[in-house]
């Protein structure tokens, strides 16, 4: 096994049940790399076969287009997908993903050696790799099985209209209007989705699961 000494740069809510979603664009006071700061992270159902389960994260949100075809994902971070499925909210699972070379690599999912804030990548684990995508480009994804990757710029799939959020805390306003403005449209982020059959989550019906990225040490 190939060990990696990481340290945590960031984690993301639990979420129990089966649809999740968490918002953090660039205001997390213990982000001191841009490349490791999580904007959201989803997890869900697959539309297109409800035995898969999805999970998504982006980063680096609020890229401008101009911005966007430079941004890259930096080969130091790891991202990593957590699976909790006996609710005490330790990890009983992972999901690794890293670049190299032009490519995202996806370990998983499978039981951790360690758990908390240090990682290690088991290089004998199920693995998954593929291309990340060209901004401007066609998505390029991966599959191996049943599962599927994807990586690579997108535009920021999350819905918030600041305006409306400040005017209500000021107490200008009630609440928020319907459709309401799309505060960060045209802004765009790095994506990495990846999709499992439910089958190798464990065997409960529900699951925590949460996001962190860890930097090389």
């Amino acid at each position: 096994m190939k060990r990696l000494n990481l340290i945590l740069v960031l984690s993301i809510l639990f979420m129990g049940s089966l649809v999740f979603i968490s918002a953090d664009h660039i205001d997390a006071p213990a982000v001191t790399n841009g490349s490791s700061d999580i904007a959201d992270f989803y997890a869900f159902q697959s539309d297109a076969d409800n035995n898969n389960m999805v999970f998504a994260v982006t980063l680096q949100g609020l890229l401008s287009p101009t911005n966007t075809s430079a941004a890259t994902f930096d080969e130091n971070v790891l991202v990593e997908i957590n699976i909790d499925n006996d609710g005490d909210n330790v990890e009983d699972l992972v999901i690794q993903l890293i670049p190299r070379d032009g490519k995202m690599y996806a370990f998983g999912p499978y039981a951790p050696g360690t758990t908390g804030l240090n990682s290690s990548i088991d290089e004998l684990a199920t693995r998954m790799e593929v291309d990340i995508t060209p901004y401007g480009s066609n998505a390029v994804i991966g599959t191996s099985g049943n599962s599927k990757l994807f990586a690579g710029p997108r535009d920021d799939p999350f819905f918030f209209d600041l305006g409306a959020y400040t005017d209500v805390l000021a107490g200008n306003a009630t609440g928020f209007s319907d459709p309401g403005t799309d505060t960060f449209a045209g802004t765009n982020v790095l994506a990495i989705v990846v999709e499992v059959p439910k089958s190798t989550l464990g065997n409960n019906t529900s699951v925590n699961t949460w996001v962190e990225t860890k930097v090389k040490n």
